[in-house]
């Protein structure tokens, strides 16, 4: 979220940071099983995991489709705008410097209410483009009030059914896949509410410090 635009200029490097990192970590997980002569196991972990990991794209895949489908059937029976109508409030009080009728407010809201069904792969390309757009309203090199909030929130995220999670158990033959909707409500919403403390916590801190 935080490589922001890749039309209007290079990503700065945040990216290629975690790109190394995961190289590193991969790269010193190999040789680390070479020096102690456990290549082989390394080999049968790799091979050993294609298919579930083939399986489970699978089975997350199909759900997908479906909470998509249903985020499409409810976009266009006007629930989705009716929730956007709903949130607006809510969202401008946590978002003070976004214009009202600024692009970047229905990208969160959006952002926001796909997270809501646990659509995560549908939530970022929202988050991306309001990133985007807050990038642009912000017009400085430094991350905005607005983006470190949005970032925060998009991350904590209060979650009403962890779709990715269901289909994970599912994959997994598990007994009841949904019993842990009530456990994801109430740690979404505790992370959320959290979130926001330690954002406004530190904005506080800026202010008093002359740095906003």
């Amino acid at each position: 979220m935080v490589a922001l635009e890749r039309e209007d200029q290079p990503l700065d490097g945040v990216e290629g940071m975690v790109n190394i990192i995961w190289s590193l970590l991969a790269i010193i997980g190999i040789v680390f099983a070479a020096v102690n002569g456990r290549m082989e196991e390394v080999n049968k972990a790799i091979f050993s995991t294609i298919d579930d990991a083939i399986m489970i794209t699978l089975t997350m895949m199909g759900v997908l489709i479906f909470w998509l489908g249903l985020m499409r059937i409810a976009e266009e029976a006007g629930l989705l705008r009716g929730l956007g109508v709903l949130f607006r409030p809510f969202v401008q009080r946590i978002f003070p410097d976004i214009p009202k009728e600024h692009p970047a407010m229905g990208y969160i809201l959006s952002n926001m209410t796909a997270n809501l069904f646990g659509l995560g792969n549908a939530a970022t390309p929202m988050g991306l483009k309001a990133m985007k757009e807050l990038k642009r309203l912000h017009q400085a090199d430094t991350a905005s009030r607005s983006m470190i909030t949005f970032l925060a929130i998009n991350t904590s995220s209060i979650t009403l059914i962890p779709t990715t999670v269901i289909a994970i158990r599912m994959k997994y033959g598990s007994v009841d896949p949904t019993a842990i909707v009530g456990a994801t409500i109430i740690a979404t919403c505790i992370s959320t509410t959290g979130a926001l403390l330690i954002d406004r916590y530190f904005h506080w801190r800026r202010t008093r410090r002359g740095e906003v």
